[in-house]
């Protein structure tokens, strides 16, 4: 009995320890239970993601200010539907990052007709104001040249850029006063017949003018400064209107009456002269204005102040000298050289008026 109760008991305790063996120990199994849990680990997806900025974008003119999680300028143009063509305008390259307080302009290219001068193209560009363009397309403006609209101005589409070449000089001219001609009628002088008293002669005018061109169009003129240098003297003609009888009588009358006034008659060789020879004044010695019916003698023959006439001149004063002016000779006066060369020297009979 005894050993069947110890082999029964060997029997219990071999089992027991193969439970055991089977079964984990509790204190492990404690420990596992109550260790705290690890923290999670985060994705690379979530550990990059930017913190959303504020950006402005200012498209075509059209401004808008709004948040962003893009990376680079090429990111928020894509967000924002903007694919800007080649020639389009971007404030910032496409690789720049975008940061807190970004603000990008956008603008299209538009078209727009460029005249210089005589020379004109469209062109497409993406500037802001006229003078943008003329710098891109390497125009060139002179100290006087002209653009319209003006340099400062908004572009806009499809807008004509004029560009007005204007070029200015001065020059200094002397030009040339044209005499007046005075024409007078004379009844002593035969129908149709002209003669010249005084040939008369061009004045100067000493002037400043400035030339303006604009492109290649005739040249503008104007006057700065002006001044006369030389008075012009008018050119005088004399035109008959006498018939032949009227003078045959006039020639007859004023002769008789001359020859019956005068005193005594002398026979002279007689010259002729104009105020406008080299050397003279214009002004007898008796003061008075040489010319016709002022003539020069020997004051120890016929002195001065005396009244005299002479066939073929007419009535005359004595009222100039002359140094070759000797004795029985006489300077008869005339108004233009014309009428003097025609006269010449010849002799003459003069009559003393009483």
């Amino acid at each position: 009995m005894i050993v069947d109760d110890h082999k029964v008991a060997t029997l219990v305790a071999t089992s027991l320890l193969s439970i055991a063996l089977l079964v984990p120990y509790p204190s492990v199994a404690l420990a596992e239970e109550t260790a705290p849990n690890p923290a999670p680990i985060s994705s690379p997806a979530a550990a990059a993601a930017p913190a959303p900025v504020m950006v402005t974008i200012v498209a075509d003119g059209a401004e808008s200010t709004f948040y962003t999680q893009a990376r680079t300028v090429a990111d928020l143009l894509a967000e924002r539907g903007l694919a800007p063509a080649p020639g389009d305008y971007v404030s910032a390259a496409f690789t720049d990052p975008v940061t807190d307080g970004t603000r990008l302009v956008v603008r299209t290219a538009i078209p727009v007709r460029l005249a210089v001068g005589r020379t004109a193209r469209t062109v497409r560009s993406a500037d802001a104001t006229v003078a943008d363009v003329l710098r891109d397309q390497h125009v060139r403006l002179g100290r006087s040249d002209v653009v319209e609209p003006e340099a400062d101005s908004a572009l806009e589409a499809n807008e004509t850029i004029r560009v007005v070449r204007v070029a200015t000089w001065t020059t200094h001219e002397h030009l040339e006063i044209a005499p007046k001609t005075i024409e007078r009628t004379d009844s002593t002088l035969a129908t149709g017949k002209v003669e010249t008293l005084a040939d008369g002669a061009a004045g100067i005018r000493d002037t400043f003018v400035r030339f303006t061109r604009r492109d290649d169009a005739t040249p503008q003129r104007t006057i700065l400064a002006s001044r006369i240098i030389r008075e012009p003297r008018a050119r005088i003609l004399v035109r008959g209107i006498a018939t032949y009888s009227s003078l045959a009588r006039l020639a007859t009358q004023g002769f008789e009456s001359a020859v019956h006034m005068a005193g005594s008659a002398l026979h002279m060789i007689a010259t002729a002269y104009t105020a406008n020879c080299a050397g003279c004044s214009g002004i007898t010695a008796s003061g008075f204005r040489a010319g016709f019916g002022i003539i020069a003698v020997d004051p120890s023959v016929v002195p001065l102040g005396t009244k005299v006439f002479i066939p073929g001149y007419g009535r005359a004063v004595a009222g100039d000298t002359g140094g070759a002016i000797v004795g029985h000779r006489v300077d008869l006066g005339f108004d233009s050289e014309t009428a003097a060369m025609n006269f010449g020297r010849r002799p003459v009979k003069l009559y003393i008026l009483r």
